[in-house]
């Protein structure tokens, strides 16, 4: 199987990255140079991140071939029309390079307060409003009438040539949802052994709907530390996945074993992969080494 996957990897920066200055463009900078496939975003109101919107549109504007996405924007608490016109421009305007990506919101009270959703209503919101941006990206006139959007004979343009949306998780419900849904797959804390029994899950519930995702759309988010685990995680890493001995298997500490679990990872199928430094470099100098090297240790891994 293997040999036929259009293999790429990009980077990932994670909701505690101080990447929000002049910075950030070094680092898009030398990911573009060193030709990582793609760069992606997260989102946290009360967090140092940059917002992923405005991070992506200024990446996009002084790169060429890098692509950018969300891991993961929230949903629930915007408003679907707008937030798929604003999608859809950059789509356009970056000649395809966006991989919109998007999730329920963290359970935090700032963030909650932010967003403005009551968590039990995150799930039916978020439905929703994907069902809405969808229906926008057609470019043709719809109608909606649903529990908390209603809309009447609109229409959004400009249209993009092509939006695969990606989702992540590895909860049953999620991985329903991404088989009736989604274009993608990227999920983020799993073996190799469970990304193929959650794409066995999610094939199964897309043929149930007419659906059929790509081949080359199951992708695989890795964190990797090459020091001490922060604690904070070790605990997180245990309370979600209880059922792992070591959980520290999920995050690799050398840029050898990093490699080694990317090649598990194709061998059972996944082909787009998105690594994330936990502890991240100091400045801008320290990432550009830090993606010189990276470079060197894996993109002898890509193919195809």
């Amino acid at each position: 199987m293997s040999e036929l996957l259009k293999v790429r990897i990009g980077y990932g920066l994670g909701t505690r990255t101080n990447l929000h200055d002049e910075s950030y463009g070094v680092v898009v900078d030398a990911l573009e140079a060193h030709a990582f496939d793609s760069l992606w975003l997260s989102e946290k109101i009360g967090g140092e991140a940059p917002d992923p919107l405005v991070a992506m549109a200024y990446g996009a504007g002084r790169t060429t071939n890098l692509k950018f996405g969300m891991s993961v924007m929230v949903l629930p608490g915007r408003n679907p029309v707008v937030l798929a016109k604003a999608l859809a421009t950059l789509g356009r305007m970056s000649g395809g390079r966006l991989l919109p990506a998007f999730g329920l919101g963290a359970v935090d009270p700032i963030e909650q307060q932010a967003f403005g959703v009551e968590r039990t209503e995150r799930a039916k919101i978020f439905n929703e409003s994907l069902d809405v941006m969808k229906k926008c990206w057609t470019g043709e006139f719809f109608s909606h009438e649903g529990t908390y959007f209603n809309y009447d004979n609109i229409r959004v343009l400009p249209a993009p040539k092509r939006m695969d949306v990606w989702l992540g998780g590895f909860a049953p419900s999620e991985l329903k949802r991404i088989g009736r849904v989604a274009d993608g797959w990227l999920p983020s804390f799993v073996t190799p052994a469970d990304a193929a029994a959650g794409r066995a899950v999610i094939e199964e519930v897309a043929a149930e709907h007419d659906r059929e995702i790509e081949d080359d759309h199951y992708g695989v988010l890795i964190p990797y530390s090459f020091g001490d685990v922060p604690e904070v995680l070790l605990q997180l890493l245990a309370k979600r996945r209880p059922d792992l001995d070591d959980v520290t298997q999920l995050v690799p500490d050398s840029w050898e074993s990093l490699a080694a679990l990317i090649q598990q990872f194709i061998d059972v199928g996944t082909s787009k992969f998105v690594v994330l430094p936990i502890d991240e470099p100091r400045n801008a100098d320290q990432w550009t080494g830090h993606i010189a090297e990276a470079a060197d240790a894996l993109l002898h891994l890509e193919q195809g």
